[in-house]
Parts: structure tokens; C-alpha cells; sequence
């Protein structure tokens, strides 16, 4: 019974997945026949010419097994690529929708005409895919003359995202039966960012999935590398060969991991990153990245130029403390200076959140004082910059003076996001701006943006705490692998000086038992730097990755592993050798 049910689950499976990839050719914007006489048909021929010349071809089995791979991989690349664009598309359509909808309300409550609001969301080259659907919606009631609801209905049936198009079918069927396009967005305000806290949510759930299966297969490829370390001793195999091997299934595993949660982490970013106005911030980040990046060419140039005799100062000059410097340090030392950007980086990503945590109170006084005195934004201002809003204080000033100066309003608003460089503040601030111009209610736009904005805060905390874990796994895995490494790498090493030490002349020959000769203990333990570096910086790109910060956090959180990979091994390599010394 229970194998019948496992065997129907299967097949149901199967089934959706085959229905899955059939829709996708569908949605494609080259046409089928095209796609399939260019690309499908090529790379099925391209798979059976390479089965056959690996089949024929008088060539070692390592060389030829490659051959069919290599085409099958071509085949399977063809016939999902429609799938994979699909899902890109369904994934930049959900990302933003929150935020068109609550633009798209900021736009129908001014009063202006339907088709307008329509009209300028086409125009908002930020909402990518989004913006396409409205462009493809105006059309329709342009140039074929359909009516707004038969537009949005025909849309429905063809946007690959599920919460689109029954949003355009319930957009259709309210505006057929005649309710006013602003009443609509108001009663599915609190729907559409219910399913979109449902989807954040459920994408920090799969992370924490996706964080569970990266740490069992970490782990199972340290056992896998230390064994490789260890076991040529006993087998007297090439140990550089073994070592190199699960190296790049290391690089790859992890690869793997890192383009999945990429691929999986919600679209929220944290940064704004203005062109036309330009911000104070920037010099400050700037110096800090000349800073950095000049200081680590320093270092890198006294580290080789040392090595290599170029350089009047070498490593052990700055490190003078060490008698001789451990081989890890001479990766770490040079990328120090990157912690100075990362720093910086951090602060300033630290004060753009403080800054978005007091917007929404900011924005709901501004407007609800505004309709109240029913008096310009400047006048408000003049007594609404004394009150505390935190981070956001100093920016709220800068307003009111550029205001004051009689600077245009819109300019003024735009060197206020620049100087905020939030792209929540940003964004809501625009709506608020626009439906200002366009004579919408200053209370009613306040506690509309207020309330989106509380509530993709709110599903920022849960993202904190899901990096805070991802940081905390990450770190300690690092100094755990590390420590594995290096114990079976010292292991050798001190067995290799004991077999040099026993006497040649004794009845029983050690180097039959322990194969040592066949190691190159410098080779290795660099291919083991190669790989904790590796390991740091696919970690810190994970970290931003789920963060959604700034790209400098990377530099950050890079040294910080490297270094604590340095240090674990350097610390282990001298620990063992107290313990096992003879």
C-alpha cells in the first residue's frame, strides 16, 4: 500500500514536471519552431555524435567517458533553458510586486485617470519585468482598442507568476463590474503584502534548509579531504593527486551551494545608489576603498617582493615576533587592509537602516501634520526637523534648508534620498512625492506608505537573525574545518621526521609501513591555504548574499575567515607538535 502511494507520488511528480517544462516553451519570446530547429535539434545531434565518437574513438576510458558528458550536458542545457528563464522571470515579477502595488494605490488615490496610472508605471524602468506587463497592458487598450479589463484578463492567462495574474484577474473582474480603480488597491493592499511577507518567509525557511545541507556536506568533504591527507601513508599513492581532487569537489560543492542561495534569497536591498545627485557619503566611501585596496598592494608587493628578493623589507620584518613566519599568514597578511572599506561600509550600512527605521514614523507625521495645516511640505518642516527621528534627523534638516532655499521641490527630495542612500527611503519617497504633485491626500499617502513600510521591516528582523545564524555556522566551520585539516596534515609531517629518525639497519624496514616519501609537505599544505581562502570567500559572499547588504560587507567578513583559518592552523599545526613531539 505504502509502496503503491510512493510509486503514485512519483509519477504525480514526473507528471507536473514534464506539464512545467511544456508551459515554459510556451512563455518563450522566441517562437517554438525557431527555438527548436536553432538550438534543441543541434544539441540532440551534438549528444549522439559525441556518444558515438566515444564509442569508436581509441582513447583511454578517462578520456573518452568525458565526451558524452560533455554533449549530454549541452542537450539538458537546451531543453531546460526555457524552464530556468521562466523561473527568472516568475522571480523578478514577485520581487517588486509589493512595491508596484503600493505605487500603483499612491498613483489611483490622486484621482487621475486609470489609464495614467497604468501609463506612468510603464515608465518605471526600476520595476524591470513589472513594467513590461503595464507597457504590454497599455498597449492593448492603445493600439487593439480593448478595454482596460479585457486587457488585464488577457494578461492574466500569460504572466508566469501566479500572484500577477490573480491580481489582473480580480483587477478585471472589479473594474468590469464598475468599482473605482483606488477602492480596489485599498481593500488588496493588505492581501498583497500578506502573500508577500508569506513568500519572504518562506524563502528564509528554505535558507535555513539550505543551511542544514551545506553543513552536512562541508563536513562530509573535510572527512573526505583529511582522509586524502592521511591515508597516502598507509597506500603510498601520490597524496598532491588525491588532495587536488577533493579540492575541486570542494570548489564545486560549494560553488553549488553559493548559486543556490543566491538564487533563493529574497530581492530586498538595502542600498540606493544615486547617479545624478551625488552624496557626501560617497568621498567617504571612496577614501575608504583607495585605502584599502592600496595598502593590500603594499603588502602583497613587501610579501612576493620578500619571497622572491625584490623588496628591501620582507614579512618577517613586520612580523618579527615569529621566528619564522607561518606559511598561512603570508595569504592573510596582504588582504588585511580590505577590513578598512569593510569597516567603513558596515557603519554606513548600519546608519541607512537606523535611517529606514524612523522613515515610517517620519513619513506618517509629515503627512498627517500636512493635511492637517493643509500648508506645503517646507512650512511643516519648519517644525517637524526639532523632533528626534534618530539617524534621520540631520537628513529631515537637510530638506527643509534645500526647501527653504526655494530649491524645486522634486530636486530637494532627490538630494534627501541620495544624502539617505536607502533604497526603501528612496522608493516610498517617491510615491509620496509623486502622489503629492498629483493632489493626493497627504494623510491617506502617510499611512499608506508608513504601513508597507513597517511591515517589510518587520521581514528584515527575521533576515537579520537568519544571517546571524548564517554567520555563526559559517565562522565555526571554518575554524573546524581547518582544525581537521591540519591535524592530519601535521600527523604526516611528524610521521615522516620519525621515519627519517628510525635506523635504516633494523629487521623491520619502516618505510614499508609508512609511506612518507611520496609527500610534499609544502605543496599540500599550500593546496590547504588554496582551499581555506576559497572556503572564506564563498562564505562572505554567502553572508552578503542572504544579508542583501552592500557588496563591500564582503571584505569584511573575508578577512575575518581567513584570518581565523590562519590562525586555527597555525595554532593547530603548533599544538599537535607539542602533543606528538618525540
Amino acid at each position: 500500500m505504502a509502496q503503491g502511494e510512493a510509486e503514485s507520488d512519483l509519477d504525480l511528480t514526473i507528471t507536473e514536471t514534464i506539464q512545467g517544462l511544456v508551459e515554459s516553451y510556451r512563455h518563450m519570446s522566441m517562437p517554438l519552431e525557431r527555438y527548436l530547429s536553432l538550438i534543441l535539434l543541434p544539441s540532440v545531434a551534438f549528444f549522439v555524435l559525441s556518444s558515438i565518437a566515444a564509442l569508436l574513438l581509441d582513447l583511454p576510458l578517462s578520456i573518452r567517458a568525458p565526451i558524452p558528458l560533455l554533449g549530454f550536458l549541452a542537450m539538458a542545457s537546451a531543453i531546460f533553458y526555457p524552464k530556468i528563464v521562466l523561473s527568472q522571470r516568475k522571480r523578478e515579477l514577485n520581487n517588486r510586486f509589493h512595491l508596484l502595488i503600493t505605487h500603483m494605490t499612491v498613483l489611483a488615490t490622486t484621482k487621475i485617470d486609470r489609464m495614467e496610472v497604468f501609463r506612468t508605471l510603464a515608465e518605471e524602468d526600476e520595476y524591470g519585468e513589472l513594467a513590461m506587463e503595464m507597457h504590454r497592458i497599455v498597449q492593448l487598450v492603445d493600439t487593439w482598442n480593448l478595454s482596460l479589463d479585457d486587457a488585464c484578463r488577457r494578461r492574466a492567462k500569460q504572466v508566469p507568476s501566479r500572484a500577477v495574474s490573480d491580481f489582473f484577474d480580480r483587477l478585471a473582474y472589479t473594474l468590469g463590474a464598475g468599482q473605482g480603480l483606488d477602492d480596489y488597491l485599498l481593500t488588496e493592499q493588505e492581501q498583497i503584502i500578506q502573500h508577500y511577507s508569506t513568500v519572504y518567509q518562506s524563502t528564509l525557511d528554505s535558507l535555513e534548509v539550505m543551511k542544514d545541507l551545506y553543513l552536512s556536506m562541508i563536513l562530509s568533504m573535510t572527512f573526505a579531504l583529511v582522509f586524502a591527507v592521511v591515508l597516502p601513508v598507509l597506500t603510498g599513492t601520490n597524496p598532491t593527486m588525491t588532495v587536488s581532487a577533493v579540492i575541486v569537489m570542494f570548489v564545486f560543492v560549494q560553488s553549488g551551494f553559493y548559486l543556490a542561495i543566491r538564487s533563493m534569497s529574497p530581492y530586498d536591498p538595502v542600498w540606493f545608489h544615486p547617479e545624478e545627485y551625488p552624496s557626501p557619503i560617497e568621498e567617504r566611501l571612496d577614501k575608504s576603498m583607495a585605502a584599502g585596496v592600496g595598502l593590500s598592494l603594499l603588502l602583497a608587493f613587501v610579501t612576493l617582493g620578500g619571497m622572491l628578493g625584490v623588496s628591501p623589507v620582507t614579512l618577517n620584518d613586520l612580523l618579527f615576533m615569529f621566528e619564522s613566519v607561518p606559511l598561512p599568514l603570508y595569504a592573510v597578511v596582504p588582504i588585511t587592509p580590505m577590513l578598512i572599506p569593510g569597516i567603513v561600509f558596515r557603519q554606513e550600512e548600519q546608519r541607512i537602516k537606523g535611517r529606514d527605521e524612523e522613515f515610517p514614523n517620519f513619513i506618517r507625521a509629515l503627512g498627517a501634520t500636512e493635511g492637517a495645516k493643509q500648508s506645503t511640505t517646507g512650512m511643516v518642516l519648519r517644525t517637524l526637523r526639532k523632533k528626534d527621528f534618530g539617524p534621520l534627523t540631520d537628513n529631515i534638516d537637510d530638506l527643509y534648508k534645500r526647501l527653504n532655499m526655494r530649491i524645486e521641490p522634486t530636486s530637494a527630495w532627490r538630494f534627501f534620498t541620495a544624502d539617505c542612500r536607502s533604497y526603501l527611503i528612496q522608493t516610498f519617497s517617491e510615491m509620496y512625492l509623486i502622489g503629492r504633485e498629483m493632489g493626493g491626500s497627504p494623510k491617506q499617502l502617510g499611512e499608506l506608505i508608513s504601513e508597507n513600510m513597517n511591515q517589510v521591516l518587520q521581514l528584515r528582523q527575521k533576515r537579520k537573525q537568519a544571517t546571524t545564524t548564517l554567520i555563526g555556522l559559517l565562522y565555526g566551520m571554518t575554524a573546524a574545518s581547518t582544525f581537521a585539516f591540519f591535524i592530519g596534515l601535521q600527523v604526516v609531517n611528524i610521521l615522516a621526521d620519525m621515519s627519517l629518525n628510525l635506523s635504516t639497519g633494523s629487521r623491520l624496514d619502516a618505510a614499508s609501513l609508512i609511506n612518507t616519501s611520496v609527500y610534499n609537505i609544502p605543496l599540500i599544505e599550500f593546496l590547504l591555504i588554496i582551499i581555506i581562502m576559497f572556503s572564506a570567500m564563498l562564505s562572505a559572499l554567502m553572508i552578503r548574499t542572504v544579508d542583501g547588504g552592500h557588496y563591500a560587507n564582503t571584505y569584511l567578513h573575508f578577512v575575518v575567515l581567513a584570518w581565523i583559518g590562519a590562525v586555527t592552523g597555525t595554532f593547530t599545526k603548533w599544538l599537535v607538535s607539542q602533543f606528538l613531539a618525540i
